[in-house]
C-alpha cells in the first residue's frame, strides 16, 4: 500500500477515486510519563515518553485508515494529513485522513498487509576530511 501526502504519486495513474478514509486514536496520559516529564521540563530536553506515545498513536491511526482503504480496495491512499485535538482534560485524539485510491504504474502492486513500509533513512552527511 503506497501512502503518500501529496495528490498524485510520480508514475502512478489514479484509475479510481474509492473516497475518503481515516483512522484515529484517542490516548490518555499516564501519570507515571507526566511525573517524569515534570521533572525533565526542570532540566531541559526531549520528553522521550510523550514522542513515544504519538509515535505509536500515529502508526495506530494510520493502520487504520489503511484498512478501511483495502476494505474499499484500494491500492493507495493520495493526499494524507494528519490532525490532533483535545478531547478531555489528559486525553486527545489523533486523527489520519486522506484519500482511498486505486492506482496503476510500472511498480503498482496489489492490495496485501495492513501497513505500508517505513521510508528509507537519508544517508548519513559525508565527512571532508
Amino acid at each position: 500500500m503506497i501512502v503518500v501526502n501529496t495528490e498524485t504519486i510520480p508514475g502512478y495513474e489514479i484509475l479510481e477515486v474509492k473516497g475518503l478514509v481515516q483512522g484515529n486514536t484517542i490516548r490518555a496520559k499516564h501519570l507515571g510519563r507526566d511525573i517524569t516529564a515534570s521533572l525533565k521540563n526542570l532540566v531541559g530536553g526531549e520528553l522521550t515518553q510523550y514522542t513515544e506515545l504519538l509515535t505509536e498513536s500515529r502508526r495506530q491511526a494510520v493502520d487504520r485508515m489503511i484498512q478501511q482503504a483495502q476494505e474499499l480496495g484500494a491500492n493507495a491512499v493520495v493526499n494524507v494529513r494528519f490532525t490532533t485535538s483535545s478531547i478531555a482534560a489528559g486525553a486527545a485524539e489523533l486523527y489520519a485522513y486522506g484519500t482511498a485510491v486505486t492506482i496503476t504504474g510500472s511498480s503498482a502492486k496489489p492490495v496485501a498487509g495492513t501497513s505500508s513500509a517505513p521510508l528509507a533513512a537519508p544517508p548519513p552527511p559525508s565527512s571532508v576530511g
